[in-house]
């Protein structure tokens, strides 16, 4: 299979060419060569796209997804750090779950005012508490 132009590699990986400069600039991916000045890559940065979108996907940063491949381009997952997201994932999943539950009893809530309803005043201490609230976010990163 012949190389494919930045703009092909774009187009089917669904990502603005900059991204692809940016992932560049990283060590993320490598262009095999130019054509005039554009830049050319293998087929096979269309499989290395993909493992970077799911990391980001996953909540990888750039960075941990760069560790995650090994020096000749192939993958090399620790699969510790597979199981620490997933672990980490299973907390955000139920802190949303509560707070989608209570944003449910909340709307249902019959009590004439919020403040009047003990469900709703034991939420508003959990949250206080921090026992229910917004996930917390992780460092944001580039693309």
């Amino acid at each position: 299979m012949t190389d494919l132009d930045i703009s092909e590699v774009a187009h089917r990986a669904g990502v603005p060419a900059s991204t692809l400069r940016f992932y560049e600039e990283k060590g993320l991916i490598a262009p095999t060569g130019r054509r005039g000045l554009r830049r050319q890559y293998d087929p096979g940065v269309l499989e290395r796209l993909a493992l970077i979108a799911l990391g980001r996907t996953a909540g990888f940063s750039l960075d941990e997804i760069a560790r995650m491949t090994a020096p000749d381009g192939q993958p090399s997952i620790d699969r510790q750090m597979l199981t620490d997201r997933a672990e980490e994932l299973d907390r955000t999943i139920r802190e949303l779950g509560v707070l989608r539950d209570s944003l449910r009893h909340a709307a249902a809530c019959p009590a004439p005012s919020h403040m009047e309803c003990p469900t709703f005043r034991r939420i508003l201490k959990a949250a206080v508490s921090g026992v229910v609230g917004v996930p917390r976010k992780r460092a944001p990163g580039p693309p």
